[in-house]
């Protein structure tokens, strides 16, 4: 059903199911896959791509342009998955023209409301962002992430997988995954075990995290040293292990320790 009171522009293409409630704006270049529901005053311009079975609350703001001064008018884009739960006044841009022209956000998530997502970002799927958290421009977010309230991302910055980050979290730096954080500037705290507990991870794969992160974190050895003994250490020769060493060696902001 769609209101009296929306305006959609004869250039927008809205799947089959697809509700949008009073005052909501749809521009040219929008597609709405179907059964999303689009709430009252939502923004949506384009070019834009949201995928089937969102929900989008009241005066959510999607598909706007960058916030980057450089930026001309091009035609970016910004794409976003299926599932995902986006409340009220959740802002979501397009990207700039730095990288390759695209915002993209997965499936499954839940953005609370007046957060943010920067630029060419990058959030991938089941990921939590709590109220007022922001993402600046060309973050990268990976799976199952936990953003809490108030907490503000750095350009560049990557959140690894399974990461945890507490209230008014200011990280300018990666944060590694599997582990939690917080604080101004962000500290890590220990490995998210109840997170990954709850996300299936055995017994056994939390004991070889642990010690991982023991001997880079906690050991006091250079961070190189603690890559090389992790690495040469058979017991923890495991796909977990090996994607959190992975992310340390490939990382260009430093990673928070």
């Amino acid at each position: 059903m769609i209101h009296e009171s929306a305006r959609i522009d004869v250039k927008a293409r809205l799947g089959d199911d697809v509700r949008v409630g009073p005052f909501a704006y749809i521009g040219p270049d929008v597609q709405v896959d179907d059964g999303c529901v689009i709430g009252p005053h939502v923004v949506i311009e384009g070019p834009t791509r949201i995928g089937r079975d969102n929900r989008i609350g009241p005066h959510a703001v999607l598909g706007q342009p960058p916030q980057d001064t450089s930026y001309r008018g091009e035609p970016t884009r910004l794409e976003i998955g299926e599932r995902n739960t986006i409340r009220e006044f959740v802002t979501i841009h397009r990207a700039s023209t730095k990288e390759d022209l695209v915002t993209r956000v997965g499936s499954d998530n839940m953005f609370m409301a007046y957060s943010h997502i920067g630029h060419d970002c990058r959030v991938g799927n089941h990921v939590t962002l709590a109220n007022a958290a922001t993402l600046a421009g060309h973050v990268t977010v990976e799976d199952h992430v936990i953003i809490a309230g108030l907490c503000a991302i750095h350009q560049f910055a990557r959140i690894g997988a399974y990461a945890m980050l507490g209230g008014g979290t200011m990280a300018s730096m990666d944060i590694p995954p599997y582990a939690m954080a917080s604080g101004n500037h962000a500290k890590l705290y220990g490995l998210n075990r109840r997170g990954l507990q709850r996300n299936g991870f055995n017994g056994e794969e939390i004991r070889q995290l642990r010690k991982a992160y023991r001997l880079l974190f906690q050991s006091g050895l250079r961070l190189e040293q603690a890559l090389e003994r992790i690495a040469d250490d058979e017991t923890l020769d495991s796909p977990r292990v090996d994607y959190l060493l992975a992310f340390i060696r490939h990382s260009k902001r430093g990673i928070t320790r």
